[in-house]
């Protein structure tokens, strides 16, 4: 099976399970990272998501022997690998050991959050094969570093440490070697612990708010978040903080 997926706490796991060949991405790859996605999207009992790698790399890119064969592994609407382009419902992170490369720095661009080990590497590749980023990293690398810096990992197709990421702001937080996706599952576990519509309408306020114009931002904003107000879990937030107990969450 290419693609494990697992449930626990209202945090889902995919794996990509190709170890093999470094985890990059065929067909097979595609359709079962596609289907985890819609899973994810659709069961209100899952609050977080986590993106991993079997073994010791998260994902080498697109499978460069299935491309020659001729195999589509780029899906209609949901792109690369079933999720740079698919609609994300929920928070996603990507727990990255070892090696995340061209597709696989794109799917890391996809997520939310990151988490890598010590010794990751990442880099877009792409124009070292005579092709080009275009599974995200084009458009969504400039959007979540500065220009100068995006142009360089694009137009070299350099290898770099997490932390020359971390420094540019695309890795939250670095672990030792084998301890990605524990570290992630924490993270993930802090997220899947609060109000549902609550961080369901902060993380669409923090996306969309970047292309809306400074004089319209609070007027956008508080037509968004206002019904986050009334609702009944957040009166359920303040009860439970008045009463000291955690707060059962109904989502509405």
């Amino acid at each position: 099976m290419s693609v494990e997926f697992n449930v626990e706490d209202g945090v889902a796991i995919i794996t990509l399970n190709r170890p093999e060949a470094r985890n990059a991405i065929d067909r097979e790859t595609s359709l079962g990272v596609e289907a985890a996605v819609k899973r994810i999207n659709e069961n209100p009992e899952i609050r977080c998501a986590v993106i991993t790698g079997a073994g010791s790399n998260f994902c080498a890119g697109m499978d460069l022997k299935a491309f020659l064969r001729g195999e589509v592994v780029r899906l209609p609407g949901t792109g690369l690998a079933g999720i740079t382009q698919a609609e994300l419902n929920k928070p996603f992170i990507a727990a990255v050991e070892g090696y995340a490369l061209a597709g696989g720095f794109e799917i890391m661009l996809a997520c939310d959050m990151v988490v890598a080990s010590s010794g990751a590497k990442f880099g877009l590749s792409e124009v070292k094969r005579g092709l080009v980023a275009n599974a995200g990293g084009l458009v969504r690398l400039p959007r979540q570093m500065p220009i100068k810096l995006a142009s360089e990992f694009v137009l070299t197709g350099e290898m770099f440490p997490a932390q020359r990421l971390a420094e540019a702001g695309l890795v939250n937080r670095i672990v030792a070697e084998g301890e990605a996706l524990a570290e992630a599952v924490k993270l993930a576990q802090l997220i899947a612990a609060n109000g549902p519509m609550a961080v369901a309408v902060s993380r669409r306020v923090l996306r969309e708010s970047l292309e809306w114009p400074e004089a319209e931002m609070f007027d956008r904003q508080l037509e968004i978040t206002a019904p986050i107000f009334a609702s009944e879990d957040a009166r359920e937030g303040a009860a439970a903080f008045a009463e000291k107990r955690k707060p059962v969450w109904k989502g509405r």
